[in-house]
């Protein structure tokens, strides 16, 4: 019998395709916004348009490929010749996105919406295998956990990178020419992901097959409607990424305009974050093997919520230092949830199989994939018109007006949404004794766990 049991190399190699990935979501989260208004040249509400333009598009994509995960396998497994098969289209994706042509404001514009479907459709394309591979690599929730501990851990390197190599490279290698630079030095982040979705594949083994069932589109969507802890990840999915979002497309025009900085700021602060979040990854699953992974969860996003009101109020524009404290420690505190979180997708498939007799698994995780770029494209939306609405102007010294907008972004309006998915997680219920029992009996629990010890799990 084949252990479940994976081996430190392979959780390396899972790992390194979430870094592979997160060179996008990381651009996408970190340095997208600022990158098409004082880069690129694109206004704010055009910005605004795209993002949620580009998210119409993964309501179609993101079921599909769930569905075409779901119906076709291979002798290399079910998910991980996507990665073998796509890198590369992947890499030149990014390359693209971050190119600036030098043409008039309407062409540059489709330029825009181009590159960013293409590298949209790509990203959804190998990103759902991605997500979904998790569930075959091992049945044992704790191996996933830490699997998933790694995967973030490595995917926190590659954010490090994009936020603190990017704008200092764009620089050194741009001069004043910033957008051949911002080329550059994504092309090389570019290339980076292209090898790590080809070690990804080298690396990791599919141990559990299955045979999905092969129901239509329809019957499957009920089923997922049917399946209630499903559907609260789906809810935190969105408000966590809004809130994840929002202050991370800010984060960079709150170095520059609000504190003051240039590039090496703007670097220092946005890795200050990353740092944190790597810390953060470390942290959470330590924290886990000892004390319910869900009331984690639920408290660390209502601390986020009180951290962004110490956050807007005490630090003034220029105030460095309390700014960098108060931002790491935000930042921390923010992603102690995330091994949590996709560990408990496959759970919650897990749990649907069981609830409704039908396992409904890669449009499952299509769908969470989904609802990932839906909070991307509504925050992206949101920030778009409310730099518009504050009147930010791009390379000018910005009012007042402009500057308490940039730190409303970056702290009580992200925060708001932390909150609201903390409070989204009181109705989530699998944790580990819920899950373990779950798969013993093969039947949802009828007493949920939620008033277990804060130490359950030494008892399991």
């Amino acid at each position: 019998m084949q252990t479940q049991k994976l081996s430190v190399f392979e959780k390396i190699g899972f790992g390194a395709g979430d870094m592979a990935v997160n060179v996008v979501i990381s651009s996408m989260m970190l340095i997208i916004t600022f990158f098409y208004t004082d880069i690129f040249g694109l206004k704010p509400v055009d910005i605004a348009i795209l993002f949620l333009v580009v998210r119409l598009v993964d309501a179609v994509t993101d079921p599909l490929m769930g569905l075409i995960t779901d119906r076709y396998t291979s002798r290399w497994g079910r998910y991980r010749p996507y990665f073998l098969f796509l890198a590369v289209p992947f890499g030149i994706a990014v390359f693209l996105t971050f190119s600036t042509p030098d043409w008039d404001y309407n062409s540059k514009l489709v330029w825009a919406y181009a590159t960013y479907i293409l590298v949209t459709v790509i990203f959804t394309a190998v990103t759902i295998p991605y997500i979904s591979i998790i569930g075959v690599l091992t049945a044992d929730p704790k191996e996933r956990l830490s699997a998933n501990g790694y995967r973030l851990f490595f995917a926190k390197i590659a954010a490090f990178l994009v936020t603190i190599i990017v704008p200092i490279m764009a620089k050194s290698w741009g001069g004043d020419d910033l957008a051949s630079g911002y080329q550059a030095a994504m092309g090389l982040m570019a290339i980076m992901a292209t090898l790590l979705f080809l070690f990804c594949f080298f690396s990791t083994t599919e141990r559990i097959h299955y045979q999905p069932d092969t129901l239509p589109l329809r019957s499957q969507f009920k089923l997922l409607l049917k399946n209630d802890q499903w559907l609260v990840l789906c809810a935190v999915c969105v408000t966590g990424t809004i809130g994840y979002v929002i202050r991370g497309s800010v984060a960079a025009y709150y170095a520059k305009y609000y504190l003051g900085g240039g590039a090496e700021l703007m670097s220092a602060f946005l890795s200050t974050g990353v740092a944190a979040a790597i810390l953060a990854m470390v942290a959470s699953t330590w924290i886990t093997k000892r004390y319910c992974k869900v009331r984690l969860f639920r408290y660390s996003q209502l601390l986020v919520a009180v951290l962004s009101v110490l956050l807007f109020v005490l630090v003034e524009p220029g105030d460095i230092w309390l700014a960098f404290v108060l931002y790491f420690l935000l930042s921390f505190v923010v992603d102690l949830h995330a091994p949590v979180f996709w560990s408990a997708i496959a759970e919650s498939v897990d749990y649907g199989a069981v609830k409704t007799g039908k396992r409904v698994s890669g449009l499952a995780f299509g769908g969470i994939s989904f609802c990932q770029k839906a909070g991307m494209g509504i925050a992206g939306f949101m920030v778009g018109i409310l730099l518009a609405f504050f009147g930010y102007e791009p390379d000018t010294s910005q009012t007042s007006f402009a500057l308490t907008g940039i730190a409303l972004m970056l702290s009580i309006i992200p925060g708001f949404f932390h909150f609201v998915m903390g409070l989204l997680m009181y109705r989530y219920r699998i944790t580990d004794q819920f899950y373990q029992q779950l798969l013993s009996t093969q039947q949802i629990p009828t007493q949920p766990p939620v008033a277990a010890p804060k130490h359950y799990q030494r008892s399991v």
